[in-house]
């Protein structure tokens, strides 16, 4: 008998051999599952965005702070107008709230009346990194920042940056005057901001 028969031969006996003897294949168990037994997998929780209001005060407890904050827009001259009372506090309006995407502004004044009364933010250059800042909006929500870090600017320098921010991230900038008393401008020298961040 040849090979390749010899091969043919015992093929179709092992083929015969399965058939007579069967041999049970590994197979995963079927098990049916009641209904009552199916539940649905969770959905991934997503928190509500939260929604800012106006502010309507700010606190600085470093400085004992605690002034109304009142919205403000632009002068005819295209400065932002933050009002003559001394112990308020204005919102630049046109930007965003504070806890919104982006630099939100708050300016204050700065300096002494005749009889001695000093202006709310006459202290704020004493903050450093990382003293904290509150804002109360006009629905009882807090946000809070923290102060990253402070600058100066000349009375006509470009300082655009206090205004706009491109990461995509809530800012929180106050601003005030300092340096010297300028009598032919009837101003101060200089501009005295604090950038701060959204605490996390």
């Amino acid at each position: 008998m040849s090979l390749g028969l010899l091969i043919l031969s015992a093929c179709l006996t092992i083929s015969l051999l399965h058939v007579l003897f069967p041999r049970q294949l590994a197979a995963a168990p079927k098990v049916i599952v009641p209904e009552s037994a199916i539940v649905a997998a969770p959905k991934e929780e997503i928190p509500p965005e939260v929604v800012y209001s106006s502010p309507v005060r700010i606190e600085i407890p470093k400085l004992s702070i605690v002034a109304p904050v009142i919205p403000a827009g632009l002068t005819k001259d295209n400065a932002m107008d933050i009002g003559k009372d001394i112990e308020k506090t204005a919102w630049y309006k046109l930007g965003p709230k504070p806890g919104e995407k982006g630099s939100a502004v708050i300016a204050g004044h700065y300096g002494w009346l005749n009889n001695g009364q000093g202006s709310v933010f006459n202290n704020l250059h004493t903050l450093q990194a990382g003293d904290k800042i509150s804002v109360y909006d006009e629905k009882g929500l807090t946000v809070n920042f923290v102060v990253r870090e402070t600058r100066k600017y000349d009375l006509n320098a470009d300082a655009i940056e206090v205004f706009r921010s491109t990461d995509e991230k809530a800012h929180l900038n106050l601003i005030t005057c300092g340096g010297q008393w300028d009598y032919p401008h009837q101003t101060y020298s200089d501009r005295l901001v604090i950038f701060s961040d959204l605490e996390t």
